[in-house]
């Protein structure tokens, strides 16, 4: 999964906030609803312009993100 082609930050869009698919929803919004308890069925009913390879983006920039931020 390349989050890379879904995730993308416009300048002026979110205050330049990564976003989903040019959308106003940002992987941290999604990531936020799931650490909640929503499944990932929930979400897609909830965000019908979601969609399921939307949601593995934004868990695979998180772990990148993640990943990148790890301290030695």
């Amino acid at each position: 999964m390349n989050y890379r082609d879904i995730i993308s930050i416009e300048p002026g869009k979110r205050s330049g906030k990564p976003c989903i698919r040019g959308m106003r929803i940002t992987p941290y919004d999604v990531l936020d609803y799931l650490a909640s308890g929503m499944s990932i069925d929930e979400v897609l009913r909830d965000f019908p312009y979601l969609t399921r390879e939307d949601i593995q983006a934004c868990l695979a920039y998180a772990a990148d993100r993640e990943r990148g931020q790890l301290v030695a």
